[in-house]
């Protein structure tokens, strides 16, 4: 899995690269396919309940599993790219969100910023966490203290030999039973969230999620998995080690 971590770490750095103003989402998708092919790995997209590419490349109140296609990038668009590989029959699965040139506004900025922060909060809280409500209570946390929304029904999840597997995780704390947090556990960490209401509704194209308020907004993914001796971030090269030391953890590399 940290193997096809690292590949979707490197497809992600080419899509980011290539989401300019003038390109095309297609361009992004073409340039991450290119990692891909280039790495003889598998998508974990890219056919996926009949999906037609390797990522979702959303733009501005698109939350995710935008199509990527003829769309053209202008300065200001905030853009969220997901991307994930399969490696020997296991997957890692990360997203990031940027903003094409310079922002358009300080909430722009500051939505990008605070769906980034919520990730790594998140990732920190799994590190000691017993369960998955402590994870989501800290992403939650640092959405509230960033004046930002949690989108409505959209989780992070179980991955491993599956894309998506058991358990749920949420971005904000929902009450009643929720799964609990063992070594061996890996799990892909997203929070979605919106400058404006939580609710969203689904193009005709039967995958583009957007808001329902036309508010935009941003996502941030990593695959982390949690085994005896601490967590390791699958879909980072220094497994998290930058962020987390921020935050008083040592990744330790299963």
């Amino acid at each position: 899995m940290a193997l096809a971590g690292v590949v979707v770490e490197e497809a992600l750095a080419a899509g980011a690269a290539t989401a300019v103003a003038g390109a095309t989402t297609r361009d992004v998708d073409e340039a991450a396919a290119a990692v891909l092919r280039a790495r003889r790995a598998g998508s974990s997209f890219l056919g996926y309940f009949g999906y037609p590419a390797v990522t979702c490349v959303s733009v501005n109140d698109e939350v995710v599993h935008g199509i990527p296609g003829k769309r053209t990038l202008a300065a200001g668009d905030i853009v969220s790219i997901d991307c994930g590989a399969i490696v020997d029959g296991w997957h890692g699965d990360s997203a990031v969100s940027l903003i094409v040139g310079e922002p358009r506004s300080e909430s722009d900025a500051a939505l990008v910023a605070g769906t980034r922060e919520a990730l790594w909060d998140g990732i920190a809280a799994f590190a000691t966490a017993t369960s998955i409500a402590q994870v989501a209570g800290a992403i939650e946390a640092a959405a509230m203290r960033a004046s930002l929304t949690p989108i409505e029904g959209y989780v992070g999840h179980g991955i491993g030999r599956e894309m998506h597997e058991a358990p749920e995780v949420p971005n904000e704390r929902l009450g009643g039973r929720e799964a609990r947090v063992r070594p061996g556990l890996c799990i892909a960490i997203e929070p979605m969230l919106s400058q404006g209401g939580r609710d969203t509704r689904v193009l005709d194209d039967g995958w583009t999620v957007v808001t329902d308020d036309g508010a935009r907004a941003a996502h941030w993914e990593h695959s982390i998995a949690r085994h005896e001796d601490g967590i390791w971030v699958l879909t980072a090269s220094d497994g998290g080690a930058a962020e987390l030391g921020k935050r008083g953890i040592v990744p330790v590399a299963p």
